[in-house]
Order: structure tokens, then sequence, then C-alpha cells
């Protein structure tokens, strides 16, 4: 097993204690201690991983933010993958909620935002075989936060839904020009 394997491995490990420690407790009350305890390693070995529970999630956030897109990408429309995307985090919803209720600098949502709109901008020049123009990437980036932020409000419990709910209304808000290309491009 290669060196950075088993670094994962433990980065994990801390993830699943920290998971474990959210259970009961709201992040900001989490200590470095308590997650350790809770792994049965030491300070030492989070500080060697991890700057602080922060860093920490924010790591398993990318992680999981990451296969969340996989799960999205298995899906033959943009329905189909976006309710795997929220099938997925519904399963992480604990996770997904401390973690853009923690985002003060709006960096998670940002990441999140980057990584969909190269998402849907991949699909669309694969499909098309050409660049995005100017004005359907104005499009695309408008949509794409749009989605980010009613799926935060989703996490945060400020709407209910159902992750087909939710991949539906996605779908029926996108602006008729991009929806559209996806249509032509049988992506919807």
């Amino acid at each position: 097993m290669s060196m950075e394997k088993t670094h994962d491995k433990m980065k994990y490990r801390l993830a699943e204690a920290m998971k474990e420690c959210m259970r009961h407790s709201p992040v900001d009350k989490i200590t470095v201690k308590e997650i350790t305890r809770t792994c049965g390693t030491t300070r030492q070995t989070f500080y060697r991983n991890f700057q602080d529970k922060y860093d920490l999630i924010n790591w398993y956030f990318d992680k999981i933010l990451l296969e969340s897109f996989e799960h999205m990408g298995e899906g033959k429309t943009v329905v189909e993958g976006l309710a795997n995307k929220f099938h997925y985090i519904e399963k992480e919803k604990l996770f997904f909620k401390a973690a853009f209720k923690n985002d003060d600098q709006n960096s998670l949502r940002d990441h999140d935002f980057h990584l969909i709109l190269q998402f849907y901008t991949e699909r669309i020049e694969k499909k098309s075989g050409k660049s995005l123009s100017d004005h359907l990437r104005f499009l695309l980036e408008m949509y794409c936060q749009g989605s980010i932020y009613m799926t935060v409000r989703w996490v945060l419990g400020k709407i209910k839904g159902t992750p087909e709910e939710m991949a539906e209304a996605l779908v029926s808000a996108m602006p008729s020009e991009l929806s559209d290309v996806f249509k032509k491009l049988e992506l919807l």
C-alpha cells in the first residue's frame, strides 16, 4: 500500500469520527480532542493530516462532492443525474448541512459552483462538438448559481422535497434557451 493510500485511510477515519461527533454536537462545539478520542488516535496524527476541524470538513466535503458528481454522471438525462446527486447528498446530509452552515466565506458553494459549471460545460461541448458561446455560458453560470443556492436551501431544510422533486424543480427552472440546447443534445 502506497504512503498516500495509508495517509488517505487515516483522513477517512478522522472524517468518520467527525461524522460521529456531529451526530450529537454542533460543529463549533466539537474539539480536536473529541475527534481523536472517537477515532482512537492522537492529536499529533490529527495535525499531521489537517490544520483544524474546518480543514477536515473541507477535505471530506470535497471528496463527497466529487462523488456526488460521479453519481450525477451516471444519469442518462439531467433530471436523472440531479436526482442521483440529491440521493447521494441525502445520504451525507448531516455533513453537507454542517459544511454549508459553517461556510462563512462561501468557499464550499463556490467550489460546488465551479464543479457543476464544469460538469455541464463538458457535457454540452462533448455532445455538440463545439465550445460554449459567451451567451450560453452566461445562461449556464446564472443557472448553476441558482441551482446551488436552492440545493443549499434544501440541504439546510428551508425547502422540502424528495431528490426527484428537487431534480424536476431545478430542471423546470432552467432558462428556456438553455433547456432547448439540452433537449437538442438529448441531455434533457
